[in-house]
């Protein structure tokens, strides 16, 4: 039985992470090197670094603060935020990343993923999709969530997997901060349509939200979860303490 992962999501901006709602109103958390350690030694399975604002501002990843964040690391690293180029893979990937994500970058230039599969392998290369409901619409989001690209997020996502991408993960903008539990319909649609694994991001509230997740869509490969970490609300354990105790089969 393959186990399913629970992942930690550090939202970086200005060398601190930060959290907020549907996107908005971001509040200062921690240190994203303080976190990463204590995630990384709580039992997390991996761990997802973003710089949130790369993107919008049109510069590179902060290097330093992702290499101090690596240092501390155990688990697999995926790392996202102003990948452009194959130049920014590279540059993520020497400084400890496991997997680079990429989402405004594949946009502008879908190219992207595919060279970078070529060049580093499937395994390597992360789809991320920001996506939200336009009048019904599963629709994708570039530049941390500010633009609205007209793009239906399944086709996309599809079109992703098919360059070679190797993992998905779904960020819902409906769901996020919100912790009213994950957005199954947009996560069935997606883990349908694709044969890669696909992490769920945006929504989570509790332990119990993972063990909906997991029971309702068995496709689903693996949860990120923000708020309910950073604020002490639980922990990784607990988190999948409660899987176990489902029924659910995860890495103690």
């Amino acid at each position: 039985m393959i186990t399913k992962r629970i992942i930690p999501c550090l939202d970086v901006r200005d060398g601190r992470v930060v959290k907020g709602v549907h996107f908005q109103g971001l509040h200062d958390v921690d240190s994203p090197v303080a976190l990463a350690e204590m995630y990384s030694a709580g039992g997390a399975d991996e761990l997802v670094f973003y710089d949130i604002t790369a993107s919008a501002e049109g510069r590179k990843l902060f290097t330093d603060i992702l290499c101090q964040c690596a240092s501390k690391v155990f688990i697999p690293l995926t790392v996202g935020g102003g990948i452009n180029s194959l130049q920014d893979f590279d540059r993520v990937l020497k400084c400890g990343a496991d997997k680079v994500s990429v989402n405004s970058g594949a946009l502008r230039d879908p190219s992207l993923v595919g060279r970078a599969a070529r060049l580093y392998g499937s395994q390597c290369v992360v789809i991320s999709a920001d996506v939200k409901r336009v009048d019904g619409v599963f629709t994708v989001f570039s530049r941390g969530g500010r633009d609205n690209t007209g793009r239906e997020a399944v086709e996309w996502i599809r079109r992703c997997v098919g360059e070679g991408a190797g993992e998905v993960v779904l960020n819902s903008m409906d769901a996020d901060g919100v912790k009213q539990g994950f957005d199954l319909e947009m996560l069935r649609c997606v883990s349908e349509a694709v044969d890669v694994p696909v992490i769920a991001s945006g929504g989570a509230g509790c332990a119990g939200d993972f063990v909906t997740l997991f029971r309702s869509l068995p496709r689903v490969d693996a949860g990120l979860a923000a708020s309910i970490l950073h604020f002490g609300e639980t922990t990784v354990s607990d988190i999948k303490r409660t899987l176990r105790d489902e029924g659910i089969n995860v890495r103690f």
